[in-house]
């Protein structure tokens, strides 16, 4: 009998390990899509959903867009991270990805 918590515990264990998903799903940027100095917060919101973190780097506020997956095949993951002039529009922005469909259209 004393197998069975264990083993539950074994299985549960297993499961989440297989099905790991840090973030938020988004999708991904088109190119050109996001413009400096004219795209502002609302249109990113619009386009990503809410922002997965926010933040400061070196005054200006940011914003991130984050989503892995983590499994038996491997892992894959996406990050979007824009940085805000003071009137809220695009100052910078990155996007980095290696799932499969990124890394063929943006290549």
């Amino acid at each position: 009998m004393r197998r069975h918590p264990v083993l539950l515990a074994l299985a549960v264990l297993a499961a989440t390990a297989c099905a790991l998903h840090p973030g938020r799903m988004f999708p991904s940027p088109e190119p050109g899509e996001i413009t400096v100095n004219t795209t502002d917060k609302g249109a990113l919101v619009r386009m990503f959903g809410e922002p997965y973190q926010v933040g400061l780097d070196s005054g200006d506020q940011t914003w991130r867009w984050f989503y892995a997956e983590y499994g038996v095949r491997g892992e894959a993951s996406k990050d979007l991270t824009v940085r805000f002039n003071p009137n809220g529009t695009v100052k910078s922005y990155s996007f980095s990805s290696n799932f499969p469909d990124d890394m063929k259209r943006l290549r």
